[in-house]
């Protein structure tokens, strides 16, 4: 046993001694100990607000080229002049605010070769108010993947920066761009023309109702409305289109499409116009406010490919999802009378109603929707109603009129015929008999 601790001893001290040797012969450097010591060291740093051009030179692609106006906005200069997306340039500047280094590579480097700085894919100069410039270089991504080499024009250190972070650097003038096709704010549209399926329409807002007002007067759907101004609002170039061979490609598509809408947008600050065409599934646009043909996504074209019928109030009644303040009903022989104060509501004679039993009347009143518009079939009314809203400031009036298996009903100073389904009449009859008094009576 004690020949045997022996020589596991000696196996110990041999192994010790053969450490300390190497490690003799092999000391770590000071530069490792540094870099590992050191966090990893900013490249620059520059404010959005001090800069004044930013210039992206590329290897392989075509130069970027943005200015800020006297207005104090970006704008794209080259490779030919165009409206800036001020969150994109924004959100690309904001790299340049802290640009922080994963490592350092060389503290001098004499070859840039190897990293791919000697001819760069990417060049940044940014120009500052002060008229101060910085060149930042962006090179070969690293053999592990994940980031790049960098440095900065007087600076001989090399950095490897993050791929993301070169990815927000590394934009074309098509990730820059304004891509909207229509800028007026949906808010201050006053007046829309939509040429459509062989029918000229135009609608006009006063304040925030909209108003049919070609081919004839009518009522307006609020919601279609601005549904439609909401989605032309929306209309942006699709990326692919705006890309060398794919804008000829949008070009010739839109030229050879078939005609869905044109369409005209006014507000205070001018018009602006949006030509739509189809060309098998897919939408292409023309603006006035940019050269080319762009793809559009579907639900441009399909809000702008409706007819008049669609745009049209088919709501008998406008007091929406206020609760009225009278309502007046005459169904032949029987008469009710409501109105409301506060919450409560009260009956023709004065005695308080059942709130649970009124507002199943007051929402079959407030249903009460054409299925469709007829020209004709109003005879004499079997039920005429009037609704008083908005304080008193409304007074809406309707005479419905039995029409075959359904009704007919039209508004006061209103020519429009509205068709009904008979069950949305049977419904409203049967709320105005099942009211009750607060003290449970009928």
């Amino acid at each position: 046993m004690r020949i045997r601790g022996l020589v596991i001893a000696m196996v110990l001290l041999a192994a010790l001694v053969g450490a300390l040797y190497w490690s003799n012969r092999h000391p770590q450097s000071s530069d490792t100990v540094s870099a590992s010591a050191t966090p990893a060291p900013k490249i620059l740093s520059v404010n959005e607000s001090d800069l004044t051009k930013v210039d992206l030179h590329k290897q392989k692609g075509e130069e970027v080229a943005l200015a800020r106006s006297g207005s104090g906005s970006w704008e794209i200069l080259a490779p030919r002049p165009m409206t800036a997306d001020q969150s994109a340039v924004s959100s690309m500047l904001g790299s340049f605010s802290s640009l922080n280094s994963e490592r350092v590579v060389e503290d001098k480097a004499h070859d840039l070769g190897p990293y791919g700085l000697a001819k760069p894919a990417l060049e940044v100069d940014l120009t500052q108010k002060s008229n101060k410039t910085q060149k930042l270089l962006i090179g070969d991504d690293t053999p592990a993947g994940g980031g790049a080499y960098a440095m900065l024009a007087g600076d001989p250190r090399i950095f490897t920066i993050a791929s993301y972070t070169k990815t927000s650097i590394d934009k074309s003038a098509n990730d820059l761009r304004d891509k909207r096709l229509i800028t007026l704010d949906p808010d201050k549209i006053s007046r829309i023309e939509l040429v459509a399926n062989q029918q000229n329409l135009e609608f006009g807002r006063n304040k925030q109702d909209w108003q049919i007002l070609k081919p004839r007067p009518l009522r307006a759907d609020g919601t279609q409305v601005s549904d439609l101004v909401s989605k032309i609002s929306s209309a942006r170039m699709e990326m692919g289109s705006a890309n060398g061979d794919d804008a000829k490609k949008a070009a010739s598509a839109f030229a050879a499409g078939k005609p869905v809408a044109t369409v005209k947008l006014t507000a205070d600050s001018g018009t602006q116009q949006l030509q739509v065409r189809k060309n098998k599934d897919d939408y292409y646009a023309k603006s006035s406010l940019v050269e080319g043909a762009y793809k559009v996504t579907s639900d441009v074209g399909q809000a702008l490919d409706k007819k008049l019928d669609d745009f049209r109030n088919k709501k008998l009644f406008d007091f929406g999802f206020d609760d009225p303040n009278k309502v007046e009903i005459h169904d032949g022989s029987k008469a009710y009378f409501l109105s409301r104060s506060g919450d409560d509501w009260w009956s023709g004679d004065g005695k308080k109603l059942d709130s649970s039993s009124v507002q199943p009347l007051i929402g079959d009143v407030r249903s009460l929707t054409a299925a469709k518009f007829t020209e004709s079939g109003f005879s004499s009314p079997a039920l005429e109603m009037t609704v008083t809203s908005n304080d008193g400031k409304r007074v809406e009036r309707i005479e419905i009129s039995k029409a075959g298996n359904g009704y007919v009903a039209k508004r006061e100073g209103d020519p429009t015929l509205y068709q009904l389904d008979a069950s949305a009449i049977t419904d409203l009859e049967k709320a105005a008999g099942e009211l009750k008094s607060a003290a449970g009576k009928k």
